[in-house]
């Protein structure tokens, strides 16, 4: 079942094409990624599924309702935390949430406080609830801009660039964060970012965008396939001869050996890694190698995507 469904999404800006014609799904549960260079388009994608703007053409669907005729619905359905979270630094972190809280509907007293507490004690804020958020860290304000996207409980999250700015040790955070939110609490995420780490870690699958049209979509491995073919597998010897490189070279689905006398190292195209690597490490071993270790290598999503978005 589709969370999130477009059909031919497009926003122009005047003359300026910001969207071009955007088909995509993303299925209940998932993580799904939005990668692209600045100005690709990412954010006002999200900004339409999220009917904070209109399109220009196409059709698109989120949670089942229609972004044109049921805005409302859809509004009500998803949390949204945008590239500038823009939280009320005067008013405690308490106030914030009391705030948005009420505007999505929660009146019940008792039910809206037990949703607060139970919000900033996930995102290990309730000791800071009586702060004024202009006393808190970059990444503490991302973490009570997530927790005030949830408040109303929503099924379906757009994040966009959830770690932009923040340090290496808040953007771990963030992602361990993002990771719970979709493991745990079973949501549809929506992640909008140029972070590949980030989608490398989270995303089942990506949509690269570039100047407004999809590239490619698919999983983090499949886009490092598409550039690379099949992985490539590197053993690293304590001693390397011809008799152990010709004794690889003998079994069947050995494509080619390339050879690194100065590391003991071997990396081998093969036609099944997996299945055929337990083969060469025994001809190996038969052949008198010792092996001091076997790496399957495939090029990083970072790699695949600037290749992509090269050609593109």
């Amino acid at each position: 079942m589709s969370s999130v469904e477009t059909n031919g999404l497009t926003r122009r800006f005047g003359s300026f094409m910001a969207v071009d014609h955007l088909s995509f799904e993303v299925k209940e549960g998932e993580v799904f990624g939005l990668l692209g260079p600045n100005g690709a388009g990412k954010t006002t994608t999200v900004r339409m599924l999220a009917c904070l703007i209109s399109s220009s053409e196409g059709s698109a669907s989120v949670g089942g309702y229609d972004i044109g005729r049921d805005s409302l619905k859809v509004r009500q359905i998803v949390g949204i935390l945008t590239e500038n979270p823009s939280l009320y630094e005067r008013l405690t972190a308490y106030e914030n949430m009391d705030f948005f809280a009420e505007a999505y509907g929660l009146s019940d007293v008792q039910e809206k406080r037990n949703r607060i507490r139970e919000l900033l004690e996930f995102f290990e804020l309730y000791e800071r609830r009586n702060n004024k958020v202009a006393t808190f860290s970059k990444g503490m304000k991302q973490k009570l801009a997530i927790a005030r996207a949830l408040v109303h409980q929503p099924p379906i999250l757009f994040l966009d660039e959830p770690t932009a700015g923040l340090d290496p040790e808040s953007s771990k955070v963030i992602r361990d964060l993002i990771e719970r939110l979709s493991q745990r609490e079973k949501h549809t995420i929506l992640l909008c970012t140029h972070h590949l780490e980030d989608a490398e870690k989270l995303c089942n699958r990506v949509m690269i965008i570039n100047r407004g049209k999809s590239v490619i979509v698919g999983s983090p491995d499949e886009l490092r396939d598409k550039i690379a073919g099949q992985p490539v597998l590197q053993v690293i010897l304590k001693n390397l001869n011809q008799k152990i490189i010709e004794a690889i070279k003998d079994v069947k689905q050995v494509k080619e050996v390339d050879v690194d006398n100065s590391a003991s190292r071997l990396i081998i195209t093969l036609d099944d890694v997996k299945s055929v690597t337990p083969e060469v490490v025994r001809s190996i071993v038969y052949a008198g190698g010792m092996v001091l270790s076997v790496n399957t290598l495939r090029p990083s999503l970072e790699e695949a995507y600037l290749k992509l978005v090269k050609e593109e």
